[in-house]
C-alpha cells in the first residue's frame, strides 16, 4: 500500500468524520463509530450494529450488534484521533480497548438497573443479557483510525462462548473502502522526446510509428509500473526458466552493444500519443503516451528489469526497437488480441491464452484483485484471491518482491490455493450452471464454450460478480476435497464437476454463495451434503461397462445424474436462500429499487418514524437509529444507499406493521 495513499486517505477520512459531527451534532468517535458500522454492513462483516456509548472504571463500549440469524453477539469499541498518523495504536493500547470491551460482558446485568428504560445502553444490555444463553460465539471489535502496529488478540471464551477479537484500524480499512476500484491507465512522459519514424495508414482507427528505445528507460518502466504494463500481453513473463528468456540475459551480460540486432524487439499500443511534429506535421518523436501496453515483448521487458536490478548491469548501449500501435480504446479488444496473435512464435500459445486480452478477463482480473478476502481462521489476516489472467502472472507478481521476507508476506497475503486461471474459472462456473458434461470435456473446449456463452450474456464484472465465482471456486474446492476422501482417484474432477451441478440442481441454485465468500468456505451442512451425495455420483459416472471419460462428456451422462433419486439433507435445506443465486448482477439490483424508495420517503416522515418509535417502544434501538440516520441524511441532501437503503426500507415495512401512520408532510405543517 503506498503510504501517501494511506496519508490522503486518513486526511480525507477525519475530514469527513468532523463535517458529519458537525451535521448531526453529534461526537467524532461516535461518528466514526457509525461510519464503520456501514463500511462492515457493506462489506457483509456484520449487520445490525447500533451505538450505545456507556463507559466506567475499567470499561468501556461504543456499541453492540445482533445479527437477525442469531449467529453472534457483536461488541464495539472506538480509539479516533484527530491526528491519526501522529502516532501508532501501539499493542498496549490496543490490548487495553478489547480489556475494557471485555468488561461489558461480566457488567451489563449490574449496569441495566441503572439505565432508563428504552435507551440506548438499556437496550444494548438487555440485548446481551437475552443473546447470551443462545449465541454460538462473541465478537469483539475494536475499531481505530489509527495505524495498529500489532494485530488482534487470540480467542478466548465467555462463560465457555468462543470469544473471537477483530481489529478495525486505518489499515485495514483503507483496504475495504478502495475494494473494488480499478486503476487508472499508465501514462508514460519522456524527459527527452523520443525519435520515431511514422509510418503512413489510411486505416481509420490505429496508426503505427517505429521507436529505438533506450533498455534501461525500458527496463525502469516496469520497474515502476511492473506487471501493469503487461496486462494486455497473452503471457506475462515466465520467469528466466525458457531458452528464450535465458538467451536475452545472455546477450544483455555478455553482448549488449548486439542486443538490438540479436532481438526482436517489444510490440507496444497506447490510446493516446502526444508527438513532436516536423513542418508538414509528420510526427517525429513522441513526447508521452497514454495507457501504454506491452502486447508482445514481456520477457524481454522483464528480462531487462532483471538484468538492471539484480545483476546490477546498467544497460548502457542497449537499445530496444518498438513497434508502437497507437489504437483507439474502443477498438482494443478487436484489434490487440490478433497483434499478440501474430507477433507470437516463440512458445505455444493457447485458445485460452488468446482470450487473455478479453475486456471480460481484463475486468474480472482488476476487480478480483481490488478485493480483500475476510479472514477465515480468526487470525483477522484477510487475503486475496489472485486470477492469472495471462499464464506465469502470479510467478512473475511474487518474484517482484526481492527479499525472502517481501516474498514470504506476499504469499500470506496471496497464498498459492487462492490463485485462479481462466480455464479454472470456467469450471467452477459451469460446474455451479450444471454443465458438468462440458467441464468433462478437457478445459480447452470447456473453456471455449465458456467465452461462447460470455459473448452471448456481456455479464456486468462487478464486486458482486467477482465475489460470487470466486465463491463457487471454493465450493469446487470442497467438492475436491470430498471426492478425494471417497477415492476418486484419477476421475476426481470429473466427479466433482458432476457433484457441484447435482449439488447446484437440487438446491435450485439457491446456495447462499455470497455466504461462502464471507466465511471463505463452506458450511457443515453443505460439506455434509457433498459427502453424501458424492458416492452416488461416484455410482452413476464410473461405471464398468463404459468408457468413464467419454461417458462423462455427453449430455446423457448428466440426464442419468440428474435423476438420481436424491434430497437435500433438513439442516442444509434450512440454509437456502429464497430465491436462486445468480452470478452476474441483473440490470436493476434490489438495492437500486431500495435507494429509490427510499428517496422517495421525505426525512421528515423517516423522522418522524423514528420519534414514534422511540415513544412507543415498538422498534429495536437499531432500527431507531436507522431512521434517525436516513432522516439526518436525506434532509443533508445525501444518499441512501446499497445495504442501508434496504435495511431502511425493512425497517419502514416494520414501522407501518405495528401501526405507524405516515402524516402528509404539507398538512402536517398546516396544522401545526
Amino acid at each position: 500500500m503506498a503510504e501517501h495513499d494511506l496519508y490522503e486517505y486518513s486526511r480525507a477520512l477525519v475530514a469527513d468524520i468532523q463535517a458529519l459531527t458537525d451535521a448531526d451534532d453529534g461526537s467524532n468517535p461516535n461518528t466514526f463509530t457509525q461510519y464503520v458500522f456501514e463500511i462492515l454492513e457493506e462489506a457483509g462483516v456484520s449487520s445490525d450494529a447500533a451505538l450505545a456509548y456507556y463507559s466506567s472504571r475499567g470499561l468501556e463500549i461504543y456499541g453492540y450488534g445482533l445479527p437477525g440469524d442469531g449467529s453472534s453477539l457483536d461488541l464495539y469499541t472506538t480509539d479516533f484521533s484527530l491526528t491519526p498518523l501522529s502516532s501508532k495504536l501501539t499493542k498496549a493500547e490496543s490490548d487495553g480497548l478489547f480489556r475494557r470491551l471485555f468488561a461489558f460482558l461480566g457488567k451489563h446485568g449490574a449496569i441495566r438497573p441503572h439505565q432508563v428504560d428504552n435507551t440506548d445502553v438499556h437496550d444494548m444490555c438487555v440485548g446481551a443479557e437475552k443473546a447470551l444463553p443462545n449465541v454460538p460465539k462473541i465478537r469483539l471489535f475494536a475499531l481505530s483510525n489509527r495505524v495498529s502496529t500489532t494485530s488482534a488478540p487470540e480467542p478466548t471464551e465467555f462463560q465457555g462462548i468462543p470469544v473471537s477479537y477483530e481489529l478495525w484500524d486505518l489499515a485495514r480499512l483503507h483496504r475495504h473502502e478502495t475494494s473494488g476500484s480499478i486503476g487508472e491507465p499508465i501514462k508514460v512522459t519522456f524527459a527527452h522526446p523520443l525519435p520515431c519514424l511514422a509510418a503512413h495508414s489510411e486505416e481509420p482507427n490505429y496508426s503505427v510509428v517505429l521507436a529505438v528505445i533506450p533498455g534501461r528507460q525500458l527496463a525502469e518502466l516496469y520497474k515502476e509500473h511492473r506487471t501493469r504494463l503487461l496486462e494486455l500481453n497473452v503471457r506475462s513473463f515466465l520467469q528466466a526458466r525458457g531458452a528464450v528468456n535465458k538467451g536475452i540475459r545472455e546477450t544483455l551480460l555478455n553482448a549488449p552493444g548486439k542486443f538490438l540486432a540479436y532481438n526482436n524487439g517489444v510490440t507496444a499500443t497506447a490510446s493516446d500519443v502526444d508527438f513532436e511534429t516536423d513542418e508538414a506535421g509528420s510526427p517525429v518523436a513522441i513526447r508521452s503516451m497514454t495507457g501504454l501496453q506491452i502486447v508482445n515483448g514481456g520477457q524481454t521487458t522483464a528480462s531487462l528489469h532483471h538484468v538492471l536490478t539484480r545483476d546490477k548491469k546498467d544497460l548502457d548501449g542497449v537499445h530496444v526497437q518498438m513497434k508502437l500501435t497507437i489504437v483507439d480504446p474502443a477498438y482494443l479488444s478487436e484489434i490487440v488480441p490478433k497483434i499478440s496473435q501474430y507477433s507470437n512464435t516463440q512458445n505455444k500459445v493457447t485458445l485460452v491464452d488468446f482470450s487473455s486480452n478479453h475486456e471480460f478477463h481484463v475486468a474480472f482480473e482488476r476487480v478480483s484483485r481490488s478485493l480483500w478476502a475476510p479472514a477465515a481462521d480468526g487470525s483477522g489476516q484477510e487475503t486475496r484471491w489472485f486470477y492469472e489472467r495471462a499464464r506465469g502472472q502470479y510467478t512473475d507478481k511474487s518474484a517482484e518482491y526481492e527479499t525472502r521476507a517481501a516474498q514470504r508476506k506476499f504469499k500470506l497475503i496471496t497464498p498459492t490455493r487462492q490463485r485462479l486461471s481462466k480455464s479454472d474459472l470456467a469450471t467452477f462456473v459451469h460446474s455451479w450452471e450444471q454443465l458438468p458434461y462440458w467441464v468433462s470435456r478437457g478445459a480447452q473446449k470447456n473453456f471455449a464454450h465458456f467465452m461462447e456463452r460470455i459473448e452471448k450474456s456481456d455479464p456486468v464484472v462487478d464486486v458482486q460478480y467477482c465475489k460470487r465465482a470466486i465463491a463457487t471456486a471454493l465450493l469446487f474446492q470442497a467438492a475436491d476435497r470430498i471426492a478425494r476422501t471417497h477415492s476418486a482417484g484419477s476421475h476426481k474432477r470429473l466427479i466433482t464437476t458432476y457433484t457441484v451441478a447435482r449439488l447446484s440442481l437440487a438446491a435450485e441454485k439457491r446456495i447462499d454463495l455470497d455466504r461462502i465468500w464471507n466465511e471463505q468456505g463452506t458450511t457443515d451442512a453443505l460439506r455434509d451434503a457433498l459427502d453424501e451425495l458424492c458416492p452416488l455420483i461416484m455410482e452413476t459416472v464410473i461405471s464398468a461397462d463404459r468408457h468413464v471419460s467419454e461417458w462423462a462428456k455427453k449430455p446423457d451422462c448428466w440426464d442419468e445424474v440428474s435423476r438420481i433419486p436424491w434430497t437435500l439433507p433438513d439442516v442444509l435445506a434450512a440454509e437456502l436462500t429464497a430465491e436462486p443465486f445468480e452470478i452476474a448482477s441483473p440490470e436493476s439490483t434490489e438495492s437500486d429499487e431500495a435507494e429509490a424508495a427510499v428517496e422517495d420517503i421525505p426525512s421528515e416522515e423517516w423522522q418522524a418514524l423514528a420519534d414514534w418509535a422511540r415513544e412507543g417502544r415498538v422498534l429495536r434501538a437499531v432500527d431507531r437509529q436507522v431512521a434517525d440516520r436516513v432522516a439526518q441524511r436525506l434532509s443533508q441532501g445525501r444518499r441512501v444507499t446499497g445495504a442501508q437503503a434496504r435495511q431502511a426500507m425493512e425497517v419502514y415495512e416494520e414501522a407501518l406493521r405495528h401501526g405507524f401512520h405516515p402524516v402528509p408532510v404539507d398538512l402536517d405543517h398546516e396544522t401545526a
